[in-house]
């Protein structure tokens, strides 16, 4: 079996069973089957460039970690990878804070990781590199004469071409993407534009089965839904814990129902958008109030970029504005939870919400959908209200689908879901559970893999042949 090379952002503890998600641990899983590398950032600054990772063994894997220079985290980081690519990518250009020190301080960083980690290869390793942060890597690598398979999986979406195009580099950095030999995305919505770029904007050929000629390689573009372990969550979610369940039994007493939002706080999430919704909701049915609240646990990320604090504050006003309006002394509408919770935790509070409620404006995927529906009493399911911009609704079409921009019609959702009949609820879990499980972790990791080696056989294939024929 051929040895795994992971390539992240950040490096995963492979000394803890407890990751921040399921992705981590599974892809830590494939690596102490197969035996292989993880390499990535430490997550420490410096003052001088490292060239050397500081390394660790674990059973058949080793972890390879370098630290960044305040400079480049500043610029490679902070700078072009999320204050430029991260709203490019979901369609915020109003929000892209574009420098020409930050894109030079991206490659420049992509280049060192290219010659630390070549160093460490074997020419039969096959390595998977993983998001935004990283798309020059193979190309820096190529140029360092790596010939290994290297696929590139990309977390969150693809913008169309027209809005690519706003960003200075944008031949760049889908010339790097091309010197990949497969290129994975969420949804096939991605997958069109990033096709549609490449006829559009390259002199690549793109051919009817989606796969892109380039030269005398193949690269290909495919869609790999990303999953959960399902089994483990909804394991996790049965599991008794004591502040839940009084909780949940005090809201049984009292007859009232729980709407549940967990996302990291980012303008992506539609988070005041939800809110207002909410809101919205007791203009349609007065009668609900003091019946329903809505917990939004929403985890603080990329505070150093000044788009975040803005939606801090934005929300914090909001909250304060719904509760003060709304509020009786022994119920408060939102209850705001500005921190992380741990993950068994969320599972429990999951599974003790009747309505799921995820709308981002923009997602690749949205794994909080899947675990919600893991965590669901079959016997007694609750409902999700799903953004129609989520990559997972590509697949959950049980969920009620919304336009996260209107509140009118989330306000009806939420509506439609707290009252819903419980044989419609069963029904909608069941064909969503199922949902989940076919398109699990485990699925996507393998269909990823499989097809990574498939494009290199192929590629092979047609050298030979037209050799032969020359």
């Amino acid at each position: 079996m051929t040895r795994l090379v992971i390539v992240s952002n950040r490096v995963a503890d492979l000394r803890s069973s407890q990751q921040s998600g399921g992705l981590a641990v599974g892809l830590a899983d494939a690596l102490r089957e197969r035996g292989g590398i993880w390499f990535g950032w430490s997550g420490d600054t410096v003052d001088r460039t490292v060239d050397e990772p500081a390394i660790e063994k674990f059973d058949k894997v080793e972890t390879l970690a370098l630290p960044l220079t305040r400079r480049d985290f500043s610029e490679y980081y902070v700078g072009y990878a999320n204050s430029v690519l991260w709203p490019l990518f979901h369609y915020r250009l109003d929000l892209v804070d574009y420098r020409p020190s930050y894109f030079k301080g991206y490659m420049r960083v992509n280049r060192i990781f290219a010659r630390a980690l070549s160093r460490f290869l074997k020419p039969s390793d096959v390595i998977w590199v993983h998001d935004y942060h990283l798309i020059p890597l193979a190309s820096h690598m190529r140029k360092l004469g790596c010939g290994q398979r290297i696929g590139f999986f990309l977390h969150i979406p693809f913008p169309p071409p027209d809005l690519l195009a706003a960003s200075p580099n944008h031949a760049e950095l889908v010339d790097s993407l091309l010197q990949y030999d497969l290129v994975g995305f969420q949804a096939q919505t991605d997958v069109s534009n990033f096709l549609r770029y490449v006829e559009e904007h390259s002199d690549a050929t793109v051919s009817e089965d989606g796969s892109i000629r380039v030269g005398e390689r193949t690269v290909r573009a495919a869609r790999f839904p990303i999953g959960i372990d399902v089994d483990v969550f909804r394991e996790m979610a049965q599991q008794p814990h004591e502040d839940v369940t009084i909780d949940t039994m005090r809201r049984h007493i009292l007859g009232r129902k729980q709407i549940i939002g967990v996302d990291r706080l980012d303008y992506s999430k539609g988070l005041p958008e939800r809110m207002r919704a909410f809101a919205r909701l007791f203009q349609i049915r007065p009668e609900l109030e003091r019946k329903v609240t809505l917990l939004q646990i929403a985890p603080p990320t990329r505070e150093d970029v000044s788009a975040y604090s803005d939606i801090r504050e934005q929300l914090e006003v909001l909250t304060g504005s719904i509760n003060g309006r709304l509020a009786d002394f022994n119920w408060t509408p939102i209850r705001y939870i500005h921190r992380s919770i741990a993950r068994d935790k969320l599972a429990a509070l999951f599974r003790a919400s009747q309505v799921g409620f995820v709308t981002p404006l923009r997602d690749g995927m949205n794994l909080v959908a899947k675990e919600y529906i893991a965590a669901q009493d079959p016997q007694d399911p609750g409902v999700l209200v799903l953004s129609q911009f989520a990559g997972a609704a590509e697949e959950l079409h049980d969920a009620l689908i919304v336009n996260p921009y209107d509140s009118d019609e989330m306000a009806r959702s939420l509506l439609q879901a707290l009252e819903m009949p419980l044989a419609e609820r069963q029904r909608r879990h069941e064909a969503l559970l199922a949902s989940i499980a076919e398109h699990d972790a485990r699925a996507w990791m393998t269909g990823f893999l499989d097809a990574l080696e498939e494009v290199r056989q192929s590629d092979e294939t047609d050298g030979r042949r037209r050799a032969a024929a020359g």
